[in-house]
């Protein structure tokens, strides 16, 4: 067995380097936005995440380690085994990732990478610290490994999917020549999924190829007319590190606790983030359809008044309201 090297702590110098050079060019041309607590928490997070992986990585280990005697096949370290697991792993990573969004127990982990109101590479390295207790490796790391990959190659794949999304967490570059923006992930895909508007919530799950959310009906283009906000809908307003990292968890024990039945502990448990039993609370498929409702009320009031001769002097429709944040 080859002896790989890690990607990401490879990685990581140029990463700091980037995100000064981002933070210089942002200062100079003001096309990106930075802000230093946010960015301290970022950092902060992403210190947090190293740490965990060091300490908690052991519980995905073992667990693959388990599995891979059930192995279907022994495909072993060709040169072609590597381009084959790499795009597995990415088709693995879109269904990962979509449902982290899906689901609540997944989503309390997933929600610290949304929870900056700003975009950019310091973004990236927002990620959460318990992410091996929510055991979701189980669910989507599996398959690779039962195949017969070897997990060290599964791991090396899955940490340079990681480190190709970096790039793209920037406001600073704004649309690719079309054959990459057709193929890839990029960032003004990414820009997309990261943002709050009804019309981009729950869209681009793709972690490298992008083509998985056209194949699955995910896909939305960013559209110039249409600026991303950032965020989550209900934004924390802290730049504390404990509570980024805690506060979906907190909810979740509190829904919890509260729950009234069976039907309702599931729910707030895994349940789409959002649910509840009385219908109180937004889903982001909730936030979507009152949105749709809107644009088309709009739409067939801008008909209505253009059927019944209004003309130049006609006072403009108002734009449909979007959720409040």
């Amino acid at each position: 067995m080859p002896e790989l090297p890690d990607p990401i702590l490879i990685a990581i110098p140029f990463f700091v380097a980037l995100i000064v050079a981002e933070m210089i060019y942002a200062r100079m041309t003001g096309k990106a936005e930075f802000e230093p607590k946010d960015t301290a928490a970022s950092l902060a997070m992403g210190l947090g995440n190293t740490v965990s992986g060091v300490l908690l990585g052991f519980i995905a280990l073992a667990w693959f380690s388990y599995i891979e005697r059930f192995a279907l096949f022994d495909i072993g370290w060709a040169w072609w085994a590597f381009v084959v697991c790499f795009v597995l792993d990415d088709f693995v990573y879109y269904w990962s990732h979509r449902f982290a969004h899906t689901v609540r127990w997944w989503w309390a982990d997933h929600v610290i990478h949304h929870s900056s109101q700003h975009y950019n590479l310091s973004t990236a390295l927002r990620q959460p610290w318990l992410s091996p207790l929510t055991f979701k490796f189980i669910f989507f790391g599996s398959w690779l490994v039962v195949l017969g990959f070897p997990i060290a190659m599964v791991a090396f794949v899955g940490a340079l999917n990681l480190v190709y999304q970096f790039w793209i967490h920037t406001e600073t570059v704004r649309r690719l020549p079309a054959p990459i923006e057709w193929l890839f992930n990029t960032p003004s895909h990414h820009r997309v999924h990261h943002a709050t508007n009804p019309l981009y919530l729950d869209r681009n799950y793709a972690g490298v190829f992008i083509i998985w959310d056209k194949m699955f009906g995910t896909f939305q283009k960013e559209l110039d007319e249409e600026k991303c906000r950032y965020g989550i809908v209900k934004n924390l307003g802290t730049y504390n590190p404990i509570r980024i990292c805690l506060h979906e968890w907190v909810g979740i024990v509190k829904d919890v606790s509260s729950a009234k039945s069976v039907r309702e502990v599931l729910g707030y448990w895994l349940g789409p983030p959002g649910w509840s039993p009385d219908g109180s609370r937004e889903s982001s498929k909730i936030i979507k359809a009152r949105w749709a409702e809107q644009q088309a009320a709009l739409r067939g009031g801008t008909a209505q008044g253009n059927a019944s001769g209004s003309g130049p002097g006609s006072a403009p429709a108002q734009p449909a309201a979007t959720p409040a944040e």
